[in-house]
């Protein structure tokens, strides 16, 4: 079971992802948060595999809340949810931390792909917008934390470089000849070398030491 926090700070909001996912059997809603703050008040009593986040909230935005969540809770997976289809935020969001950026205006179904893509260790990111994000990062000085040690394999380039475009495993696997489960152990094997908890965040980090 699949236990995921809703955090908006509109009743009508949460409601509407209360309902739309009432009737998956694989997934319970195990707390609703008010604003980011609340939200990561409830990791801790909740203890979620998914937070549901809205961007704009008081007392503490979406983007401030999935920081703070990914470095209290690492193993929580974040989801923004939201009506802002801005690429700042979206920047902001994949440098926070969040593994995924999905739009109101989505379907059930799409909103469903996203949680369930997301709780596999994918990220959720339409690959247009995810590349104009990367880019616009690549754009940005170098991080001040340099990694001289980190040493890829040939083949951990090429998982990387795909990740970085925003594909699955299963696409990495189709494009590379491998299988879906080895592509997973070369992500695993990328995220520890780069010191960073999940593939999102190795995105961003491979950006920022100009490794590809």
């Amino acid at each position: 079971m699949l236990r995921i926090l809703i955090a908006d700070d509109h009743d009508l909001a949460r409601a509407g992802l209360r309902g739309l996912l009432a009737s998956e059997p694989t997934i319970a809603i195990v707390g609703e948060a008010l604003d980011g703050r609340h939200a990561l008040a409830l990791c801790a009593e909740c203890q979620p595999d998914l937070v549901l986040l809205d961007v704009r909230m008081p007392q503490m935005d979406g983007l401030a809340a999935t920081r703070a969540i990914k470095a209290a809770y690492p193993q929580v997976r974040v989801l923004i949810v939201t009506l802002h289809a801005s690429l700042e935020y979206l920047v902001e969001a994949i440098k926070a931390g969040a593994a995924g950026y999905v739009l109101k205006e989505a379907s059930r179904a799409e909103l469903i792909e996203a949680i369930n893509q997301v709780n596999r260790g994918d990220t959720f990111l339409n690959q247009g917008l995810m590349v104009q994000a990367l880019q616009r990062l690549a754009n940005e000085p170098p991080g001040a934390r340099a990694m001289p040690g980190v040493a890829l394999t040939p083949r951990e380039r090429d998982v990387l470089r795909l990740l970085v475009e925003g594909r699955t495993n299963r696409q990495i696997g189709q494009h590379l000849a491998i299988s879906p489960g080895t592509v997973k152990i070369h992500v695993e094997h990328i995220i520890a070398k780069l010191g960073v908890s999940d593939r999102t965040q190795a995105a961003v980090r491979a950006i920022e030491l100009r490794l590809l």
